[in-house]
């Protein structure tokens, strides 16, 4: 089991800016969290390239990087250890359009960029500082695309997921219906798919993002268009996939156009929550100890439209879900015995929410 961490001291919100988008944002957002009643206070808004959608932080958590949804670029910031503020380190072509999703290698040597409007997933060398080098590697991904008309006319890479080692990084592509793993080759800045490079999700289930069990060899893959969950045996030697498991995340008694959005396993390994937009819902699941598959507890209502992301914060104890089409996140107390979720009452206010860490 994944020890809780200690409650963060900021929050920093991730949003869409553009017309194109109808974005309400204006920014990245700097939140101080007060330590005995979590309440947030904005204490910065860093004003950038459009669309700030997608935020990581290093794994020092002295840099911060944001890509930008239609765009090209990726930004990166310092952190301030003591007021959590941001400081601008420049940007660098991602040489691709509509970055939507970064990673940071365990080294902290490169940074990960999914291009998904060009099918095609960066590797970009960070320098000392914190500032990015420019694009050492481009990797196209090869496959046919799926049967949906518009949503997989062509590849579209929508995660980027290190394995629990940083060994491995996990690429489900929307448009391919397929799951790519790569390496990093440190010393020639290259990306290496692994053997076999992918694995094939069903015709139309559009894989969009992934995350790993903290102790056990499972990967899970969030389907968006047909609104399912696979779950994968993964090999950490090699970096194999073998499907176990597909389970939808929706309650059988809805019929309604839905879409999922976001994945993430509780650090106690024993539950996995996945967000439904449509449904406008959190589901909720048991993780079977022995086996890593997948038994639906519950449904919680976002109290929003169209939860676009959601993250639990380090100490296991409040999930935050970004409504964007309602420009609120809504907290929910985390039971960790039964992995239930309980509206605590806490609605943080910002236009376009997209992304959420936390430091």
């Amino acid at each position: 089991m994944t020890s809780p961490q200690p409650f963060p001291k900021f929050a920093y919100v991730g949003c869409y800016t553009s017309q194109q988008r109808r974005g309400r944002g204006e920014g990245i957002t700097v939140h101080r969290i007060d330590a005995a009643s979590r309440a947030w206070t904005q204490q910065q808004l860093v004003k950038t390239a459009e669309n700030p959608s997608w935020l990581t932080l290093d794994r020092t958590r002295r840099f911060l990087y944001a890509a930008h949804g239609d765009g090209e670029v990726v930004t990166a910031f310092r952190v301030d250890e003591a007021t959590g503020q941001l400081s601008p380190l420049g940007t660098q072509d991602a040489r691709g359009k509509n970055g939507v999703r970064l990673g940071v290698d365990g080294s902290g040597k490169f940074v990960v960029c999914a291009n998904y409007a060009s099918g095609t997933v960066a590797l970009l060398p960070t320098n000392v500082d914190g500032s990015l080098g420019p694009v050492t590697d481009l990797a196209a991904l090869p496959g046919k695309p799926g049967p949906h008309r518009t949503e997989q006319a062509s590849s579209h890479p929508h995660d980027i997921v290190f394995d629990r080692r940083a060994r491995f990084i996990l690429v489900p592509d929307k448009g391919l219906d397929a799951t790519f793993v790569f390496s990093i080759d440190a010393a020639s800045g290259r990306l290496m798919p692994a053997a076999p490079p992918s694995v094939a999700s069903r015709p139309g289930a559009g894989p969009r993002h992934a995350d790993f069990h903290p102790t056990k060899p499972y990967a899970y893959v969030l389907n968006e268009l047909d609104s399912t969950i696979t779950t994968y045996r993964f090999d950490g030697e090699r970096g194999a996939l073998t499907p176990l498991q597909v389970i939808t995340t929706l309650p059988p008694s809805f019929t309604g156009h839905n879409t999922t959005s976001e994945i993430v396993v509780a650090a106690s390994g024993r539950f996995l929550y996945a967000s439904n937009r449509g449904h406008d819902s959190l589901v909720i699941f048991a993780i079977d100890d022995a086996a890593g598959t997948l038994s639906p507890v519950g449904w919680e209502p976002t109290q929003g439209k169209t939860p676009r992301f959601f993250a639990i914060e380090p100490s296991g104890a409040v999930l935050y879900a970004a409504n964007m089409d309602s420009d609120t996140i809504v907290a929910f107390r985390v039971d960790g015995g039964s992995g239930t979720l309980t509206p605590t009452g806490q609605i943080i206010k910002t236009g376009s929410p997209s992304s959420i860490v936390f430091r």
